[in-house]
């Protein structure tokens, strides 16, 4: 192995652990907050491009739990945000932790990837970019991942929080 293979895998290990450090101080984070709104949930924790990953799951079926997803992720969204926030505290690093709570995100997420690929579709049968709603950071991504895998680009317009996705012919 060259010194520069060497480095290059010693510095994807101290990725990975950085990243499962941050998951700890997270759940941490998150197991206080449910003991305190005296909410029972388990807490998760993986990688996932590059992110550290952070589930609360809940085998009563979550209906607790949606207390903390709040209108369309808002309350999510803001738990996310105070969790990245503990982690900074403790760590000095900004965090690109993604929370999900109940499966919210992940049920999100395959929706986003579907009308991603349907906005893809109808912009290569009709040549002609189609503009979509307005959508979070987290709602974006996973809109232009979609278009991307369908050989397509998009681009982000706008201002927060009407900045929404644009699909362009390829």
């Amino acid at each position: 192995m060259t010194e520069g293979t060497t480095s290059a895998a010693a510095e994807g290990v101290d990725t990975l652990t950085r990243l499962e450090q941050e998951g700890e101080i997270a759940a941490d984070y998150l197991e206080g907050l449910l003991d305190i709104a005296d909410l029972d949930g388990d807490i998760d924790m993986d990688v996932e491009a590059d992110r550290a990953a952070v589930s609360i799951i809940s085998d009563a079926g979550g209906r607790d739990l949606q207390k903390l997803v709040g209108r369309e992720g808002e309350v999510l969204e803001a738990l996310q945000e105070l969790t990245r926030l503990a982690v900074h505290r403790e760590t000095g690093d900004r965090s690109r932790l993604m929370l999900d709570i109940a499966g919210y995100r992940a049920q999100k997420r395959a929706e986003l990837s579907e009308l991603g690929a349907k906005a893809a579709a109808e912009v290569k049968s009709t040549g002609e970019p189609v503009k979509m709603k307005p959508m979070t950071p987290f709602e974006r991504k996973v809109v232009h991942d979609a278009v991307k895998s369908a050989g397509l680009r998009s681009e982000s317009e706008g201002e927060e929080p009407q900045r929404f996705v644009v699909v362009l012919p390829a």
